[in-house]
């Protein structure tokens, strides 16, 4: 019994919410600086409702759709051909920007980490990051289960830690202040909060974990996927609070490099690798997804899916890219939504209501103008 409850619970949360995690919550304090924390408490009741929102309509997609299908395949499926194309599309740039900026932050966390102990600079710390998960990618799913339930468990026990040693320098006039005014500050936290809480192409992946001989996983697929998403919400939070309130208007767009000033240098090697843990666990799994889809929905070979995955971020990475606040912004608020609104429309087919469909795309749409005008800026 206790065997089937991490099978059939636990390790899918763990692979769900591991996969969420990546970089996009790590700017989330510094967004918070700006915006004020009151609209950024709004923003997160908003955005965590219509993420769990679009992950139950998603659930309903993925269940009535053949397996082995992954976001592309799921358009290509319901809106025809050119709908495909376009998601294919969308996708790989999607995932190659995410790749690229779990590897910029996850090497520049373990270089400050580590190179004080070990020496070698940046693109040592890079190399050795991408033939990690490049070996993990490799061998996809079933190898990283595991290891995503325990980097979750030390990630909130890292979090434990670190409250409990910056307990006494934390402020609330750190916290409870007015941020700036005005209209691209109270728009801010959009793209943002859409890019940390997106989780939709592991749906099918933890889909496909639950089917055995105990029949379709309808029930526990719509609970395990509500349950992740709002610990995921709820973790963000805290980890807003607890940087906000140690390092106030100190906070950096990483988070954690703003800490040095106020926590041990253990503390501060702690939270780094805490940072590195997240991007190396969410690059793993975002890559496995888009090796599948590639192998899936375009029926490419498995070593040559693997060479398209892991390649072109290293690549972008050694030609110089290596911002990722604009990117984070840009894939949350336009690509994302798109796929939101793409969601909608399959949904739409299946027979969705469309009181639920119609304000959904709105938001979604208002979203995209948002940030294209923001970006243009």
């Amino acid at each position: 019994m206790f065997k089937d409850l991490f099978k059939n619970y636990i390790y899918p949360i763990a692979v769900f919410s591991g996969g969420m995690i990546g970089v996009g919550f790590l700017s989330l304090p510094y967004i918070a600086l700006q915006t004020g924390i009151w609209l950024m408490l709004c923003y997160f009741l908003i955005i965590t409702a219509l993420i769990v929102a679009i992950n139950l309509i998603f659930c309903k997609l993925s269940l009535k759709t053949p397996d082995f299908k992954r976001f592309p395949g799921f358009v290509g499926y319901y809106l025809g051909k050119w709908g495909g194309i376009y998601a294919m599309v969308s996708t790989i740039f999607a995932v190659f920007g995410i790749l690229l900026v779990y590897l910029i932050v996850g090497a520049q966390f373990l270089t400050t980490a580590l190179s004080p102990v070990f020496s070698g600079d940046i693109l040592t710390y890079v190399l050795i990051y991408f033939l990690a998960v490049s070996i993990i990618i490799y061998f996809d799913i079933k190898v990283i289960e595991r290891v995503e339930f325990w980097v979750l468990i030390l990630l909130f026990t890292a979090l434990f830690f670190i409250f409990i040693e910056g307990f006494s320098q934390i402020k609330l006039s750190n916290i409870f202040f007015a941020g700036n005014s005005g209209l691209s500050s109270f728009f801010l936290p959009y793209g943002t909060l859409l890019f940390a809480l997106w989780g939709i192409g592991l749906i099918p992946e933890v889909e496909e974990m639950l089917i055995g001989p105990k029949g379709h996983p309808k029930k526990r697929l719509k609970t395990i996927i509500t349950i992740s998403t709002v610990i995921i919400s709820v973790f963000y939070l805290l980890f807003i609070l607890l940087v906000l309130g140690i390092s106030g208007k100190q906070t950096d767009q990483t988070a954690l490099t703003g800490l040095k000033g106020f926590l041990p240098g253990v503390l501060i090697s702690i939270s780094l690798l805490l940072g590195a843990l997240a991007t190396f666990t969410a690059f793993i799994t975002q890559g496995i997804i888009f090796k599948k889809t590639l192998m899936f929905d375009l029926k490419i070979k498995h070593w040559q899916a693997f060479v398209i995955t892991c390649v072109p971020p290293l690549i972008l990475f050694l030609l110089g890219l290596r911002s990722f606040v604009p990117l984070v912004s840009f894939i949350g608020g336009i690509l994302l939504g798109i796929d939101g609104i793409l969601i909608l429309l399959m949904y739409k087919k299946i027979g969705g209501k469309n009181i639920v469909i119609y304000p959904l795309s709105l938001v979604f749409l208002l979203g995209v103008i948002y940030e294209i005008v923001y970006f243009i800026k």
